[in-house]
C-alpha cells in the first residue's frame, strides 16, 4: 500500500494562478480553476492499486490515484473508459449490482480507512461521501423533506436544527432566494436545473468530507450548467469533489487536478493546467486534440 505520506509527496507542483493556456483542439484559451502552491495540498482520498469487475469485464484496470482535499478533481475520458465505475468506487454505489468484485482498495485519510471494507455501513459511507448524478433525482417529497432526508439518516432530528441546516443547504446550493417560500410544495415542480441544485443541497446538508458528481451538467442548459459550475468551486472551499465530465472545456474550467482514462486505466494524471497545455502522454494529447474520443 503506498503510504499517506509518499502520496502527500506525489504530484507535488507550482502552478501560476490565472494565466491561460491553449486548447490545440479549438485554439480557444480557456482558463483552469487555479492551482496555487509548490507544496501539493494534503491528500483526502487514494485509489491503490484498484481494479474493479463486472462478472468478468474488468471495466478498471490497477489504477492508483490521489485526490486532493478541498480541490476539484476531474475524470476525463471517451464513453466507457471506467470513469463512473471508478467514482461509484468512492461511495460503495457498486454493491447495488450483483456479481461485482473488486481488488485493491479506496482509501480516505486521515482516517486511513478503506471505504470498500465490507465491514464498514454503507450508509455511513455515503454521508461521508455524497454523490449527485447525470439527471436530477429529487424524491416524492416536498423541497424541504428533500433536504432533511439526509439529515434524518444523520441522526438530526429537533425541528429547529433541520430547519436551519435545510435553510443553509439551500444556500449553499444558490436556491434558497428562489424556494424559500415554497419549502413545502414537490420538488417535482422545480425546474431542470432547480432540481440538479436541490440535489446538490441535499448532497452537501449532512456536510460531507466528498462530493461526488457524474455528468452533473450534461441534461441542462447553458444558463443551469454555468451555475452548477459556479457553485462547484463554493462547494470546494470546504468539501474535496470529484467530477465525471465528458466535456473536457467544463474540465478545464472548474478542476484542479485532472485524471485522463482510457480503456479501464489510468493514462495521466496532474494539474488541469497541465493535462491540456503540456501532457506528457501522447495518447493523452490526441484525445484531448479531439483525435478521438
Amino acid at each position: 500500500m503506498v503510504s499517506h505520506d509518499a502520496l502527500q509527496r506525489a504530484f507535488a507542483v507550482g502552478i501560476a494562478p490565472n494565466e491561460p493556456f491553449m486548447n490545440s483542439s479549438s485554439s480557444k484559451f480557456l482558463h483552469a480553476r487555479p492551482v496555487v502552491s509548490d507544496v501539493a495540498p494534503p491528500v483526502k482520498a487514494s485509489v491503490e492499486n484498484l481494479s474493479f469487475f463486472y462478472g468478468d469485464n474488468e471495466a478498471v484496470k490497477s489504477v492508483t490515484l490521489p485526490v486532493y482535499e478541498h480541490k476539484i478533481t476531474a475524470l476525463i475520458g471517451p464513453s466507457g473508459c471506467g470513469k463512473t465505475t471508478l467514482l461509484r468506487c468512492f461511495n460503495r454505489l457498486h454493491e447495488l449490482y450483483a456479481g461485482n468484485r473488486h481488488t485493491g482498495s479506496t482509501r480516505l485519510y486521515p482516517e486511513d480507512i478503506d471505504l470498500m471494507n465490507k465491514k464498514l455501513d454503507p450508509i455511513a459511507i455515503r454521508l461521508r461521501v455524497s454523490m449527485v448524478f447525470q439527471k436530477p433525482n429529487p424524491f416524492p417529497k416536498s423541497i424541504f423533506e428533500n433536504i432533511a432526508y439526509g439529515l434524518r439518516l444523520a441522526n438530526v432530528k429537533a425541528r429547529s436544527e433541520l430547519q436551519d441546516r435545510v435553510e443553509a443547504a439551500l444556500r449553499r446550493a444558490a436556491l434558497w432566494d428562489e424556494v424559500n417560500a415554497r419549502l413545502h410544495e414537490s420538488a417535482w415542480k422545480l425546474s431542470g436545473g432547480q432540481q440538479q441544485r436541490l440535489c446538490i443541497a441535499r448532497a452537501v446538508a449532512a456536510d460531507p468530507e466528498i462530493l461526488l458528481f457524474d455528468e452533473p451538467t450534461s441534461a441542462l442548459d447553458p444558463v443551469a450548467t454555468g451555475k452548477i459550475e459556479e457553485l462547484l468551486h463554493d462547494v470546494a472551499q470546504t468539501t474535496t469533489v470529484i467530477i465525471v465530465t465528458h466535456s473536457m472545456q467544463q474540465a478545464a474550467r472548474v478542476s484542479d487536478y485532472t485524471a485522463f482514462m482510457y480503456l479501464g486505466r489510468l493514462v495521466e494524471f496532474g494539474p488541469t493546467r497541465d493535462i491540456f497545455s503540456q501532457p506528457r502522454e501522447t495518447l493523452t494529447e490526441s484525445y484531448i486534440s479531439g483525435r478521438f474520443g
